[in-house]
């Protein structure tokens, strides 16, 4: 059974023009795959790669797909096939700017396809509350690599604190899930991208996105709770439970409602991920 994507902690970006890197059935991975239309395609290449999308399966294992942004000419055309496709779990939108972006692209899916808004420019950062607020919008994720270009923005982390949290705290007034935090750039040290991912979730991000398999250890794992936190979660909802209602005191710690919500989301994606890894997807 396909892990419930509000648990998903590593998306990993697959180029759509490569057939040979998509998911497999018997194979184990990320949490969730995007397959990339945008920015690793070339334009020779996109409907080559549009063409390969349509090859696949209603049994081939449930994927995201990374569109064209809503001012690309490819945008439209990819929007029709995606429409049509198999095992597609919904979209994600770069360089989205306005709730208008999203609502426009979930006017031309299936009705109900969830939309990922990946806001990657500093009118996007400002817009975000509406673009969260938007029916269609499953989540935001964060394009870092985009929005640093465009803002010039350095590695001192008190230059990237405000945007990081507008979206952690625009995603929350929306009733959405966690942010998706961008991709770390280093392929082959695994704990710089591990300490990324934490700082990451520390921020109040909820997963992040991929570009490499080597990437997806160290994202699951910063993003996983540790069985001390599945314990405490566990030795929580048994107090609650046999509370009536009343605050509890677990560990030295009085356990309210905030509290025990905690416990209850907490131990929900733990065991969500835990069986979707059993399960091997």
């Amino acid at each position: 059974m396909p892990l419930d994507p509000r648990h998903a902690r590593s998306w990993l970006f697959t180029p759509a023009d490569r057939p040979e890197r998509y998911p497999r059935r018997d194979g184990q991975g990320a949490d969730a795959v995007i397959l990339d239309l945008e920015d690793a395609v070339a334009p020779a290449d996109k409907r080559q790669a549009r063409e390969n999308l349509c090859r696949r399966g209603s049994d081939d294992p449930p994927v995201w797909v990374r569109i064209n942004d809503r001012t690309s000419e490819h945008w439209r055309d990819d929007l029709a096939e995606v429409a049509l496709l198999p095992a597609v779990t919904g979209v994600m939108l770069p360089k989205a700017e306005r709730a208008d972006d999203v609502a426009a692209t979930a006017a031309l899916l299936p009705g109900g396809m969830p939309v990922i808004a990946l806001v990657e420019t500093s009118l996007g950062i400002e817009n975000a509350y509406g673009i969260a607020s938007e029916p269609a919008t499953f989540a935001l994720a964060f394009g870092v690599a985009d929005f640093r270009r465009e803002t010039g923005l350095g590695e001192a982390p008190e230059a990237w604190a405000y945007p990081r949290t507008r979206l952690v705290i625009a995603s929350r007034a929306a009733g959405l899930r966690g942010p998706i935090d961008g991709p770390a750039m280093q392929l082959d040290d695994v704990a710089a991208v591990r300490s990324e991912a934490t700082r990451g979730r520390a921020g109040g991000f909820t997963g992040k996105l991929c570009i490499h398999p080597s990437q997806i250890t160290p994202v699951n794992a910063a993003y996983s709770p540790i069985p001390e936190q599945v314990d405490w979660a566990r030795r929580v909802l048994e107090q609650a439970a046999r509370s009536d209602g009343a605050a509890v005191r677990v560990d030295g710690e009085m356990i309210d409602r905030p509290r025990l919500e905690h416990a209850r989301d907490l131990l929900e994606s733990a065991v969500a991920q835990s069986d979707a890894e059993s399960a091997g997807t």
